[in-house]
């Protein structure tokens, strides 16, 4: 199947050069496709737009909902280009993404999940922002930066990229995304709903270990924001908090000045005692009330959880997000 449906030579290609690619890497989503590739059709867009698959060694019916949809998307004015090959097993997402990138023309890349459903507006709101910003990555409204929702140009994304292809395991947007900060990059949410992210047992982000994506995490603080620090307080006192405390560089340990709470029995303990250090006399660090600490803080606590409780506690202490304190949770 390699090749398939790429169409004449590169030149062809260039003559017909869409304004957005949708970059769609597929490995057997049979049971999603015919919904994800519907809404491709239902988009306002009134740009040129065309659709990059790239089908990575699947085994089920994918190959053959594509070619269906092939026919009504280009009846509908979206050129269709088909890539893929059909070795025993797939190369991975990040493989899969690059090739779909390669074999495009658009100027602008729109980035889908074979299992997910973008609204109808999703391409034409993230474009207009696009024009407006060429070195920023966009996403739309919710609380994480997931990779379907990006959108960025063509340009920014071959100074950042390509994609890591390490294959299973390797959370490759992740790293994608840490290298476009590095760059100097920037994020700008779309304030709407614009895609349905579907969550499942077969998803490809299940491969990747919570540890590995908590290591990556944790050296990307220490390497991009710690060195700008004297001192910080962790706002967590703790599993969370304590974890990322012990996951810290013996360095980046000595500047944490004290771990922050709300919680009665944490600060009446007064301290946590790191018993694993190497160090004697063992690290003590003291727990304080929120009100007590002293910014910057790298928090802890994840947002949504408590009714609304910690999103006031932080409001009150009037502090600049970037500046006064980092969200690692």
């Amino acid at each position: 199947m390699s090749g398939a449906g790429v169409g004449g030579a590169s030149e062809e290609r260039q003559a017909m050069q869409a304004h957005v690619s949708i970059i769609l890497p597929v490995h057997n989503a049979e049971p999603w496709l015919d919904e994800c590739l519907r809404s491709v059709l239902q988009q306002d867009f009134e740009g040129t737009m065309e659709l990059s698959v790239f089908n990575d060694a699947s085994k089920d019916k994918s190959g053959a909902i594509i070619e269906k949809w092939r026919v009504k998307l280009e009846d509908s004015g979206v050129h269709v280009i088909i890539g893929g090959h059909d070795s025993p097993s797939p190369r991975g997402v990040g493989y899969a993404k690059n090739q779909a990138v390669a074999q495009s023309s658009g100027s602008y890349l729109c980035f889908l999940d074979s299992d997910d459903v973008m609204m109808p507006q999703r391409v034409r709101l993230q474009h207009e922002a696009a024009v407006q910003h060429p070195s920023s990555v966009f996403t739309s409204n919710g609380p994480t930066v997931i990779m379907p929702t990006w959108f960025c140009s063509r340009a920014w994304f071959s100074h950042v990229g390509p994609f890591n292809e390490g294959g299973q395991g390797v959370p490759e947007d992740l790293l994608f995304f840490y290298e476009h900060l590095r760059k100097g990059g920037g994020v700008i949410r779309v304030d709407q709903s614009l895609l349905l992210y579907r969550h499942h047992p077969q998803a490809a982000t299940h491969c990747v270990l919570e540890t590995t994506i908590w290591t990556h995490r944790v050296r990307f603080l220490e390497e991009q924001a710690l060195p700008r620090w004297a001192a910080f307080t962790i706002w967590n006192a703790g599993k969370q908090g304590r974890r990322l405390y012990r996951s810290l560089t013996a360095g980046s340990q000595r500047k944490v000045v004290a771990f922050c709470d709300v919680d009665e029995n944490k600060i009446r303990k007064g301290f946590y005692c790191h018993e694993d250090s190497q160090e004697r006399p063992k690290p003590r660090i003291p727990i304080l009330h929120f009100r007590a600490a002293r910014p910057p803080f790298v928090i802890c606590v994840k947002l949504d959880l408590t009714g609304g409780a910690f999103e006031d506690n932080l409001r009150s202490l009037h502090l600049q997000e970037g500046q006064d304190f980092l969200h690692f949770s």
